[in-house]
């Protein structure tokens, strides 16, 4: 689609984000249409309650559950739970990890810094800028730990992108080359080839057991990750 000189293109990332928001709402669906408020919950609302959960104990750990802080839950929420459905939709074979596109996980990890910054100047007003500098630094030193906060601060969003990206490029790329391996070494007309086969096959099974550890944990470092940069915008030091 032609807007002047822009193109726009509905991509394979745009088409599994939107698979992903889908299979989401399609969970809170079978929650609230079949089990939602029942005294025995289906294996569909353990499954949300178990999310819902996991993921308010790191808020109350770390950004604390009192004097309303828990307003930020639900954003903290829906990041987990996309995070963990893409994470995992890139699990299935023939399927496309969307969190192995840097751009996504820069472009998400980007507005996740910016929604902070904003979150910490709206609590603390200009006080905010005062994280730019610990209580008791000398004077002369000031200046040069200003500036290493602030690139410390600003690397925040790109260190949240690349450690998803990185985890989830490696680990498929690997899964991938060794699967190839195998079936290659299937498909030879050689039985020393046949009779080695097992070998790759079991390093693959093994990597995708890790693969599915890995597409979980990320998703729990991210959510713990952002409770960490609110408690600081929210408390600073």
């Amino acid at each position: 689609m032609k807007i002047g000189d822009l193109y726009f293109s509905f991509t394979n990332p745009s088409f599994f984000m939107l698979l992903t928001l889908s299979l989401v709402l399609l969970l809170v669906h079978f929650v609230t249409k079949k089990g939602g408020g029942t005294l025995v919950p289906n294996a569909w609302q353990s499954l949300v309650e178990f999310l819902y959960d996991f993921v308010l104990n790191p808020v109350n750990e770390q950004i604390g559950g009192l004097s309303g802080k828990q307003k930020f839950f639900p954003r903290i929420l829906v990041t987990f739970t996309f995070s963990l459905f893409r994470n995992l939709q890139g699990m299935i074979p023939y399927s496309f990890t969307v969190t192995s596109h840097f751009l996504i996980t820069l472009g998400l990890s980007f507005s996740i810094f910016i929604g902070i910054t904003i979150v910490g100047f709206q609590k603390n007003g200009l006080h905010f800028l005062s994280f730019l500098l610990p209580a008791g630094v000398p004077l002369p030193l000031a200046p040069f730990l200003v500036l290493l906060e602030l690139i410390s601060y600003c690397f925040r969003a790109l260190s949240s992108g690349i450690r998803l990206f990185a985890n989830m490029m490696a680990g498929h790329s690997l899964v991938k080359i060794l699967s190839g391996f195998a079936w290659t070494m299937l498909c030879m007309n050689n039985l020393f080839y046949f009779i080695g086969d097992p070998g790759p096959l079991f390093i693959v099974l093994a990597l995708t057991g890790l693969e599915l550890g890995v597409a979980i944990s990320q998703a729990h470092v991210s959510t713990i990750s952002i409770c960490i940069y609110l408690n600081d915008a929210i408390n600073l030091h």
